[in-house]
């Protein structure tokens, strides 16, 4: 049988403190907010070992990360608002319900767009940890390329401020 996981306080939300199954609302989830905009993980400071999960929020002009690649599928539902997928050097813009297939390698990022918020649940695989961050001109002009090509996280993000928590906001995804 498998058991129950805890959920304890964390910051100005909730997280599991073991392993086991549980439910958790979203809006009663933590949530941290950053350079790459507000975004939450179910499973917290636990880090699943076969599957990444979670919700991130942009604002307009926002990147939600820096441009990469990595060696593992990745899979994205824009839940709400508009942003441009930027993918192999080419700019899409997307809306509510659109749908993102990312195979292992391909390089991409997401740039809120828009006149408000844009939630995106992403999913991906956790066979490997490898990724590469290109230097990308496309990707400059959004904000979202690192300086210099790398495959070390710590470098590639090396000048953003340190996330802190903040508390659901229901207009993230009105």
């Amino acid at each position: 049988m498998v058991p129950e996981a805890p959920l304890e306080p964390v910051g100005h939300g909730r997280a599991p403190a073991g392993e086991g199954w549980f439910v958790l609302n979203m809006r009663d989830a933590r949530w941290l907010d950053g350079d790459h905009g507000k975004y939450t993980r179910f499973e917290g400071e636990l880090r699943w070992p076969e599957l990444g999960l979670n919700v991130g929020v942009l604002q307009p002009g926002q990147p939600a990360c820096l441009y990469h690649r990595e060696e593992n599928q990745e899979d994205f539902l824009i839940l709400s608002g508009e942003c441009v997928l930027l993918v192999e050097g080419e700019e899409r813009p997307l809306k509510q319900w659109d749908f993102v297939h990312c195979p292992a390698w391909t390089d991409h990022v997401f740039v809120g767009a828009g006149s408000g918020p844009c939630a995106i649940l992403a999913v991906g695989a956790r066979a490997s940890r490898k990724v590469v961050y290109p230097v990308s001109e496309l990707a400059e002009r959004y904000g979202a390329s690192a300086s210099e090509e790398t495959d070390d996280p710590k470098q590639a993000y090396a000048h953003n401020v340190p996330n802190v928590d903040v508390a659901f906001d229901e207009r993230w995804i009105s």
